[in-house]
């Protein structure tokens, strides 16, 4: 019965096989169904870029990040956090009761990469924006153990002791410029005196800040150090501002699946 049953399939496997190495013996058809193939393949990835102006949503309070933010963003992928934090939150109810507000497209629209993912060896980050303190997310980064006892990740206090690196974000926000982030000629000019001005508020130049990138913008002494502006500073700058870019996913009523 179950011989009965297989012999379609096995026919089937005879008929490709025999097909595929004659493909093989003859280079031209081989070379013909590889073009077809991959052609087949990018279709399917391109075509859904022609429809990308209905899929992603408008979202005119949608602003960049400062470059204190993305210099955090850079290192928060250089330490590999992208490995067991996703930021993309479903519409399962269960992910919207305990992160809030589903993802929505355009909240990636200046990630370069985007870090969307289901890899949740730790929590979903996409909006862990303000929902602890400054101070929580420097001693949790230094030592996550001693405010989640169960926690597997790494230590970062070495953050607090490295100095931020400004010299290379004129040409980091150029770079982002070239491929859709509106970063202005004035913010790129601009980008490591206000990545510093950022993380002091008393300086001459915080409100350049403000001026740049507005008046919402979280000017203010991340890492509680004032002598200088580290690593950490950027890191905590950029958790701090996760899910906070726009205001769009708040004024949706997230429509969650059972």
């Amino acid at each position: 019965m179950l011989r009965r049953l297989l012999k379609p399939f096995a026919r089937f496997f005879e008929f490709h096989a025999r097909t595929h190495y004659r493909a093989e013996r003859h280079s031209m058809a081989l070379t013909v169904g590889i073009i077809l193939a991959a052609g087949v393949g990018g279709f399917v990835e391109i075509a859904p870029l022609f429809t990308i102006a209905d899929t992603v949503e408008d979202a005119p309070d949608m602003r960049v990040y400062t470059p204190l933010e993305q210099a955090g963003r850079d290192i928060y992928i250089r330490e590999g956090c992208y490995a067991c934090h996703s930021q993309m939150i479903r519409t399962l109810r269960d992910e919207v009761e305990r992160y809030g507000p589903y993802s929505l497209a355009v909240e990636s629209k200046y990630d370069h990469p985007m870090l969307w993912g289901s890899k949740r060896t730790g929590p979903d980050l996409a909006r862990v924006g303000n929902k602890y303190s400054d101070d929580w997310q420097v001693r949790h980064l230094m030592n996550p153990r001693a405010l989640v006892p169960q926690s597997v990740m790494p230590q970062y206090a070495f953050l607090q002791d490295a100095p931020l690196i400004t010299a290379d974000l004129p040409d980091r926000l150029a770079a982002l410029r070239a491929v859709g982030v509106p970063y202005s000629d004035e913010m790129i000019a601009n980008a490591g005196v206000d990545a510093l001005a950022q993380a002091r508020p008393d300086s001459a130049e915080a409100g350049g800040v403000f001026e740049r990138y507005g008046d919402e913008t979280a000017v203010r002494t991340f890492d509680g150090r004032t002598d200088r502006v580290t690593e950490m500073d950027a890191l905590v700058a950029y958790l701090q501002v996760l899910g906070n870019l726009t205001d769009l996913p708040d004024a949706i009523q997230p429509e969650v699946e059972e």
